[in-house]
């Protein structure tokens, strides 16, 4: 890093699931770090920027000035076909690296993306010919196209350019604190949780007979930024493309009837086919109003705390899905959490903030 009196970082995506952790852990690390959201939102000490990165003249704007030397990329927008999420996801990323570009400020650029580098994309999903598990980092790329794929090579062509470091950092499924966030499993299953003791309806395994049995990992967010700060302040991390997940590994039908114990509730686990979250809470909008009125909770709208799709597509999966840490620890990133001790810190922390009763 440069030798300035205070680093400098900018966090794209900071009101994301990684991007408040982030934003927080750096700011606590003494760092002088700039939010980016479309909403201006950011964490306790975390000077915020609003913007769109679908905007490049007002992105280069609210960006000047900014000078970071470390940038961690943690947004992405959905869009409709994977051919829409290359030309948005990776020009966001050239757009926001071109903004940056003519300060020359820029050491390192961490890009999280994910497993998908893997499985293939939401169009093409785990149906090609795809690595053995744990999935390695050195496995070559997949014949689909893949907006991850457009994302890194945006990401090395500017690196390039412009002589700074990078990182990519491929996440497996998120357990962390936010609301509002597409891809929130914690969150969404004690939702789900809540609402079956509201109802005295049983707690029901959503997901394949696979992933009922398989062994499985996960990735906690406060453990990827870390791993992400590593990466930009290790010459180990300098380069590479890393997986990030907690270290363990555990199955469903361990960690399912935990889950419904903890919550009070009856379970059952998988039986014949997927019994999906989409379908069981299709009509549990109203019913999250009334709780969260009843129990003076902050968030009434059932959109912003649980993502069912997002679930149903995790623990739907017909096929084993697990990564390996090696080349992180080798690298010298050797942190590691508990699956289990993470899930429920997460739910006391929603507790503590009164999104969850």
């Amino acid at each position: 890093m440069a030798s300035t009196e205070r680093p400098r970082a900018l966090v794209v995506g900071a009101t994301g699931i990684i991007g408040q952790t982030l934003s927080a852990q750096l700011a606590a690390r003494g760092w002088e770090t700039f939010g980016l959201s479309r909403s201006g939102g950011a964490a306790a000490g975390v000077a915020p920027i609003r913007a769109d990165l679908a905007d490049p003249a007002a992105l280069a704007d609210a960006l000047r000035g900014t000078r970071p030397e470390f940038v961690a990329i943690t947004a992405w927008s959905r869009q409709a076909t994977e051919a829409e999420n290359i030309a948005v996801n990776g020009g966001a990323v050239r757009d926001l690296l071109a903004a940056l570009e003519p300060e020359k400020t820029v050491r390192h650029v961490a890009l999280m993306t994910g497993l998908k580098h893997y499985l293939g994309p939401f169009e093409a999903y785990a149906t090609g010919v795809m690595a053995d598990t744990p999935f390695r980092e050195e496995e070559p790329r997949l014949d689909s196209p893949n907006f991850y794929y457009a994302q890194e090579d945006e990401l090395f062509a500017s690196a390039a350019r412009n002589d700074f470091g990078w990182s990519v950092h491929r996440s497996h499924t998120v357990f962390g604190f936010a609301t509002g966030n597409a891809m929130n499993m914690v969150l969404t299953l004690a939702t789900y949780a809540t609402i079956c003791k509201e109802r005295g309806m049983p707690f029901i395994f959503p997901g394949s007979e696979m992933q009922w049995n398989s062994v499985t990992d996960v990735t906690d967010a406060d453990l990827l930024a870390e791993q992400m700060i590593w990466a930009a302040t290790s010459e180990g991390g300098r380069d590479q493309a890393f997986n990030i997940a907690n270290g363990d590994v555990f199955r469903w039908r361990w960690l399912w009837p935990q889950i419904a114990a903890y919550f009070g509730v009856e379970w059952e686990g998988f039986s014949g086919s997927p019994r999906t979250l989409e379908t069981a809470m299709a009509d549990s909008a109203a019913l999250w109003r009334d709780i969260a009125a009843k129990y003076d909770l902050v968030e009434p709208d059932i959109a912003r705390v649980a993502s069912w799709w997002h679930s149903d597509g995790d623990l739907g999966r017909n096929i084993e899905v697990l990564t390996d840490m090696n080349k992180s620890r080798k690298a010298g990133f050797t942190a590691s959490r508990d699956t289990r001790d993470s899930f429920f810190d997460y739910v006391e922390r929603y507790r503590a903030a009164r999104i969850l009763p």
